[in-house]
């Protein structure tokens, strides 16, 4: 279902900066998961990132560490994707997605019952 909304993304050059947003519904004291997600030209949909609210645990896929952050506002009911140091191959379209009955992170997004629509980054050299 569709009932997550999704701000930021756009176009940026090779070592600019983008956050996305990603504004849910549900009470600020619900545990949930809420994970990012994008599908590259070509490319099956990967996991980014994510948090576990119940603790506020953070995952990141190898190949954004260091250079990605995630995190939540609690009172804005927020999570942000803090992308710095962009790379031409993190072209794509990045959605988040988010679960109330998981209390682990997982980056398999068959997992996930509300999702955005989505965002387009594209990164230039």
């Amino acid at each position: 279902q569709v009932q997550l909304v999704q701000s930021g993304g756009g176009v940026v050059q090779a070592g600019g900066s983008l956050r996305l947003s990603c504004a849910s519904s549900g009470r600020t004291l619900d545990y949930y998961v809420i994970a990012w997600f994008r599908e590259a030209p070509g490319k099956e949909r990967e996991g980014v990132s994510l948090i576990v609210t119940s603790d506020d645990s953070a995952y990141y896929v190898d190949s954004v560490k260091g250079r990605f952050t995630i995190s939540r506002d609690k009172v804005k009911n927020t999570v942000y994707l803090q992308m710095n140091s962009l790379k031409p191959e993190n072209t794509a379209v990045y959605y988040c997605e988010k679960d109330h009955k998981l209390r682990y992170g997982s980056f398999d997004s068959k997992e996930y019952n509300y999702w955005g629509q989505g965002k387009q980054i594209n990164v230039y050299s």
